[in-house]
């Protein structure tokens, strides 16, 4: 299987922690014995600080987009110096470049790639132009909720949930750089229109994605997923 995996910046550099770098790479690793990864890395908190200091000194929504797009490279690069000899040594600056490297055999590590698209659109965008087989998005929370599960009480979560209804829970989420959603606006319309197999998960642990993405091998049923909300199309 060819699979895409965003990780949210959230959880790979919460607060630059070398032990979450080399968590996940070490998972990473295991997985590549068996499928071809494409990694795409979120900024996390220190994107949103750093276009927070730039959107009060006066940068527009686009270089503010340019600077998380800066942050989530640093974090691809930080993977990619934790995998080794496994992964690809630099990020791909574009769709087509991702393409051309794959077959290096080496794990791909990317970040964001123009202003408008997170991580999340990116991977989602990715998916569709490799023909990748499975989209994972491991997030902060184990899945999509009705609402924001950290402040309403009353969310519920969606164990499944088609594409058409991911867009329509998502649509709410504020579209500017640094915005927080577990699946934002763009990459779920992609998600829909693309017909992309997906699993939104909680990823902070990076061998609940390594478990994941292993039971997912050659199955053919439309489940729940563990830890997570399965997309249906």
């Amino acid at each position: 299987m060819l699979i895409v995996l965003s990780v949210g910046g959230s959880i790979l550099a919460k607060e630059l922690n070398p032990d979450s770098f080399k968590g996940y790479a070490e998972a990473l690793k295991e997985l590549a014995k068996e499928h071809e990864i494409v990694i795409v890395t979120g900024g996390g908190a220190s994107a949103r600080d750093y276009i927070n200091v730039a959107r009060s000194t006066g940068a527009n929504e686009v270089e503010c987009d340019y600077i998380g797009i800066d942050i989530t490279r640093l974090n691809a690069k930080l993977l990619i110096s934790a995998l080794g000899d496994a992964a690809y040594p630099e990020p791909p600056k574009d769709y087509k470049e991702a393409q051309d490297k794959l077959s290096s055999g080496k794990i791909l590590v990317m970040g964001g790639v123009i202003p408008g698209q997170t991580t999340d659109a990116v991977a989602a965008i990715l998916t569709e132009y490799l023909g990748a087989n499975l989209l994972v998005i491991a997030t902060a929370v184990d899945g999509v909720y009705s609402a924001d599960p950290r402040k309403d009480p009353d969310a519920v979560k969606y164990e499944t949930m088609t594409a058409k209804e991911l867009v329509s829970t998502v649509m709410t989420t504020e579209m500017k750089a640094g915005s927080k959603s577990p699946v934002d606006p763009l990459a779920a319309k992609i998600i829909e229109r693309c017909n992309i197999e997906t699993i939104v998960m909680d990823g902070s642990n990076p061998q609940d994605v390594l478990k994941v993405i292993r039971d997912e091998s050659g199955k053919t049923d439309k489940k729940a997923v563990y830890l997570g909300t399965r997309i249906i199309n």
